[in-house]
């Protein structure tokens, strides 16, 4: 069997108040296109893959959001986005990108519903996707760091500048109140990972809950993992939304609880946001050979959107991977390794929905 430092697959090649809306704009690959005088750019990929649907013993009392509700419209929109990997199918994860107020940043997350809901009938999917499109409301309307404002102004025109900084940890929370406002989520449980990129500073500010996370790469080195956070083996913290009186009590955390970090970027580094999906089957150090792999394999390239399309290369290969090792029988995972420390017997890889954002930072000062 082959061990963690191992890459026993292949990566194959892919073919290469203010007012809060869903965004209008056709699906692209997402970069801050920020002015000249602020010295950090990001280039943004997503990709994911849902697992195969299994056969449920309880049938979904709760229907999707409709495709013409505010949620339904924009998780349609998020879906479009382009990307190698064959599917809109997300399944119980969800994630999204948006770029926030003055071009002043941009702020990523994922999120990770919790699939013990559909035996009581529920829907998790649903928890997720409300977390997510409430997170990106709240980013788009506020500023990476602290409201910028001309000094010509005078103080007057100063006070009028609209919006406010919004960390990870209180974008969390907001959004966590949004979904227990939302009446299309009656009982569900989600993971939360979010992520604010500064253009102005380089400053990388995230919080997390539970089993999701990020990490940052540096000259093929893994300098940041951001660890889980469980009550027990394969149960993580997570926020809940529970209406049903009989289903309590249950584990429910709050924004509160969250790990919260923030570091100083460099030219270079490579920040990967990711559902347990990718966590409990791919070692860090297939994670950075498969990054080393798509760098080299652009390094050749330039232009205007090259450096979108290889970060968007490093989603979908990231993504292909994992969905290929997560049903290998014969190769130890993480997944794996962490059973048996806890002396619980489990083979090979463990299915399920992998969701990833990749983002390179660019000094352009």
């Amino acid at each position: 069997m082959k061990g963690p430092s191992s890459l026993p697959i292949l990566v194959k090649q892919l073919k290469s108040k203010p007012t809060l809306h869903p965004p209008g704009h056709s699906p692209r690959l997402l970069s801050t296109a920020a002015p000249p005088s602020r010295p950090y750019r990001f280039h943004i990929g997503a990709s994911w893959s849902g697992k195969p649907a299994e056969p449920r013993k309880v049938p979904i009392k709760t229907g999707p959001f409709p495709p013409n509700s505010p949620i339904g419209a924009w998780r349609d929109h998020v879906l479009s986005r382009p990307k190698a990997v064959p599917g809109t199918h997300i399944g119980e994860d969800f994630l999204y990108i948006q770029e926030m107020r003055g071009q002043s940043g941009v702020s990523l997350g994922v999120a990770d519903g919790v699939g013990g809901w559909v035996d009581s009938g529920d829907d998790p999917s649903l928890f997720s996707q409300a977390l997510m499109y409430h997170a990106h409301r709240y980013s788009k309307s506020s500023w990476a760091g602290e409201p910028e404002i001309d000094p010509t102004l005078d103080y007057e025109e100063r006070e009028s500048v609209e919006g406010w900084e919004l960390r990870p940890e209180q974008c969390m929370d907001l959004a966590y109140q949004g979904v227990m406002r939302e009446r299309g989520v009656t009982n569900g449980s989600s993971t939360a990972c979010i992520v604010n990129l500064n253009t102005s500073s380089g400053a990388l500010r995230a919080a997390n809950l539970g089993d999701s996370g990020f990490c940052i790469i540096r000259s093929s080195s893994v300098i940041h993992e951001q660890k889980s956070q469980t009550h027990f083996f394969n149960c993580p913290r997570q926020l809940a939304k529970i209406s049903n009186p009989r289903l309590r009590p249950t584990i429910h955390d709050t924004p509160q609880d969250a790990d919260v970090f923030e570091t100083k970027l460099r030219d270079g580094d490579i920040v990967i946001l990711y559902t347990d999906g990718l966590s409990d089957n791919v070692f860090m150090s297939e994670l950075t050979s498969i990054c080393a792999l798509v760098s080299r394999q652009f390094s050749d390239r330039s232009g205007p959107n090259a450096e979108d399309a290889q970060v968007q290369a490093m989603a979908d290969r990231i993504v292909d991977y994992t969905t290929m090792v997560m049903h290998m029988k014969r190769r130890v995972s993480p997944f794996q390794l962490a059973a048996s420390r806890e002396n619980l017997f489990f083979l090979g890889g463990k299915v399920d929905d992998v969701t990833v954002i990749v983002a390179l930072v660019r000094e352009t000062a």
